[in-house]
């Protein structure tokens, strides 16, 4: 009796949405929804300052791939180090773009990244590959680099899919391990048609409607989704109508399921973020419903008609998080109850 009384009287601390709605399995890590890609110095230096002024709402990726000079690849990696260990990467989300697995430098790219500046490195995003196989050797390749650099982290790895072969050896790729993102590349797909398919689908509309393409992001979108990694849009090519961009992303995100892009010019970054982020009227209902659902203990509860359960919970949590990570006003009950003092 006596038991019983007591809890009754005494409950457990309120549980927080990730304590009360999610198990052990993998899922998708709240990121920036824009991956902003430079290659001098001049421009990263450039992207680097646009981040700190934003705080950090855009990831920056470091080029050593299109964005160092032939002959002076050596050169242009130490350049990268120098800046990501730089005041100037203030908030640690700046990764880099190492060399193709079938050019001579990429190992080079990752032994001087990680020994120079491993601790601070958000991400390496590895282009071109052409099975899953040779993503596991890279993979493989970077954590001994890893060990040899003494870092106590794991590197996250982004996999550019961009091959006939990496398209079919998606969801293998994405189940292997250090793997963050599958970022889809729009041009190289199409190159590699041999002519087949018309320049117009590098661009929008065509990007969208051919049924190539459509087949090719829904498998790279549904592959990095089902291993709870990030799937990342390709660039948007028309650098004259920044409008453009907004464009590509609400279709990569709406229609896709996509929830990250690529910035190729800091006119990008603003159009690209407003895309992905939920607008207030979403905000405000999901967080409507997350506080409710927290006052019932995550039971299942009525909300203006609608049921909802842990299934809906789980949605509103990542639209919420979402949300913040883009640098939306999540409303004050939730940002009080969700997010201060767990930063």
């Amino acid at each position: 009796m006596l038991g019983r009384a007591l809890a009754g009287r005494y409950k457990d601390p309120v549980l927080h949405p990730e304590e009360a709605l999610f198990d052990a399995r993998r899922r998708v890590a709240p990121v920036p929804a824009c991956d902003h890609y430079a290659g001098s110095e001049t421009f990263i230096r450039k992207a680097l300052r646009l981040q700190a002024e934003q705080q950090g709402r855009f990831d920056v990726t470091l080029d050593l791939e299109d964005g160092a000079p032939a002959g002076d690849e050596l050169g242009h990696a130490h350049m990268v180090v120098e800046l990501l260990n730089s005041p100037e990467n203030a908030h640690d989300r700046a990764g880099v773009r190492i060399h193709d697995p079938s050019h001579a430098c990429w190992q080079q790219d990752v032994d001087v990244v990680l020994k120079g500046a491993g601790g601070r490195l958000a991400h390496i995003t590895i282009p071109k590959v052409v099975s899953a196989r040779q993503v596991s050797q890279m993979i493989t390749y970077v954590q001994n680099a890893s060990a040899f650099a003494g870092l106590e982290r794991e590197i996250p790895i982004h996999v550019l899919v961009e091959t006939h072969g990496a398209v079919g050896d998606a969801r293998k790729i994405a189940a292997l391990p250090c793997m963050r993102g599958l970022d889809f590349g729009l041009m190289d797909y199409v190159s590699a048609h041999q002519g087949a398919l018309h320049a117009s689908t590098m661009r929008s509309p065509g990007q969208f409607d051919h049924a190539v393409l459509r087949h090719a992001k829904t498998i790279v979108a549904t592959s990095a989704l089902g291993s709870g990694l990030v799937p990342v849009h390709n660039v948007t090519i028309d650098l004259d109508d920044p409008e453009q961009a907004y464009r590509d992303a609400r279709r990569a995100r709406d229609e896709f399921g996509y929830l990250r892009m690529w910035s190729i010019h800091p006119s990008q970054i603003e159009p690209i973020l407003r895309a992905f982020t939920p607008d207030d009227d979403e905000l405000n209902s999901v967080a409507e419903i997350l506080l409710a659902a927290q006052r019932v203990e995550w039971a299942p509860l009525r909300h203006e008609g609608r049921l909802h359960d842990r299934a809906s919970y789980r949605y509103c949590w990542h639209v919420l998080q979402r949300g913040r990570m883009s640098g939306a006003e999540v409303p004050a009950a939730a940002r009080l109850a969700f997010f201060d003092g767990r930063d």
